[in-house]
């Protein structure tokens, strides 16, 4: 079942709320903010072992703790800032994923000083294939496995599949021309 048809059947309504407003609002949708795509990047990562409903609670908690996920900032925390994050019952207090938000905050700081910003770097490697996307996420990024990598390229508008073809925002997102539409 789909993204899209399993909404409908969430209880309580509180629940099937926050994952409509996601799917009707973000999911599949493309992101131009390259801080609002590390902030994708960091959920997604956080999401890994856990549901994806424990993120979407947490949301606001992680913009809050990783500085509205703003990439120069969080590429420059301090062993003050790990430790702050670790003692931050509002996130995933995960060692592995807090080094990743940051390490991979700096590797974006590189893509920006070379391509202009992590949306370029996506468009210049666009269009792939998840192997190969996975390939270079996995080269360019720390935890980062294939899940991650497909959830994270869905959910931006770089790779297909985030609502099913009779749903109404797929109609929606393909007004906002994502990068895996150009291919078609």
């Amino acid at each position: 079942m789909s993204y899209c048809d399993y909404i409908p059947t969430m209880q309580p309504e509180a629940r099937r709320a926050l994952h409509k407003h996601y799917h009707d609002n973000h999911y599949g949708f493309p992101i131009h903010d390259d801080h609002e795509l590390f902030g994708r990047l960091i959920l997604e990562i956080n999401q890994a072992g856990l549901s994806w409903e424990t993120i979407l609670r947490k949301e606001e908690a992680f913009r809050n703790a990783y500085d509205d996920f703003d990439v120069a900032k969080v590429a420059a925390y301090t062993e003050a800032d790990r430790e702050r994050l670790l003692a931050d019952a509002g996130i995933i207090r995960n060692r592995l994923k807090i080094n990743a938000a940051i390490e991979n905050a700096k590797a974006i700081v590189e893509l920006q000083n070379e391509f202009g910003s992590f949306e370029k770097w996506l468009e210049h490697h666009h269009p792939k294939t998840l192997p190969e996307w996975m390939k270079l996420f996995k080269k360019t990024f720390k935890f980062t496995g294939g899940e991650i990598v497909n959830e994270f390229l869905m959910s931006t508008g770089y790779l297909p599949g985030a609502h099913a073809p009779n749903c109404p925002i797929h109609t929606e997102i393909l007004k906002s021309k994502p990068m895996w539409a150009s291919v078609l």
